[in-house]
């Protein structure tokens, strides 16, 4: 602080800390995706005990799906990872468990930019495993459906390239 910078009163300094300390509060939303990430193991645990029987007599499109369900399953627990942890990062709080060889290489490089594009990025995966999944029952799910499916993805893409033209603008890649 230079000398000529008033000291901020008292009452600033109490809003600060709290408006600081404030960020904690998204720690017990994390922990709850962890309980999340939980879910989604079993469920994909149940799909691969479920099919594994079945495999021998499922025809090729039945073996697609179950593949589609289960790299459905793992994108959206990738999806909760990265929130999760560039989330506590950026927000709360460094992770200094993770220090050396045991820190993955993304981590405390993404800033908010960047996680916009990754999670825009894994929900377009996402979406586009849901449409080619709607494009192989194609028989059985209504024009519309398919339809609705299609432009969903379109969006999400067009989105998508938008997020990374804008930050490209702005100097973020």
């Amino acid at each position: 602080m230079s000398g000529n910078e008033a000291k901020p009163s008292r009452v600033v300094s109490i809003i600060e800390a709290l408006l600081f300390g404030g960020r904690w509060l998204l720690a017990p939303l994390y922990l709850a995706m962890v309980v999340l990430l939980a879910l989604l193991v079993v469920r994909f645990i149940i799909e691969m005990v479920h099919a594994v029987p079945q495999l021998p007599t499922m025809d090729e499109t039945h073996v697609i799906m179950t593949t589609l369900s289960l790299i459905d399953l793992s994108l959206t627990a990738n999806l909760v990872v990265l929130v999760i942890l560039t989330g506590y990062e950026n927000f709360v709080a460094r992770i200094t468990l993770a220090e050396g060889d045991r820190r993955p290489e993304w981590m405390g490089n993404i800033d908010f930019s960047g996680l916009k594009l990754k999670l825009m990025g894994s929900i377009t995966a996402i979406a586009a495993v849901h449409v080619l999944r709607v494009f192989l029952e194609v028989r059985t799910e209504p024009d519309r459906v398919v339809m609705y499916q299609g432009g969903l993805m379109l969006a999400f893409v067009i989105t998508g390239l938008l997020l990374a033209l804008t930050d490209r603008v702005a100097g973020h890649g």
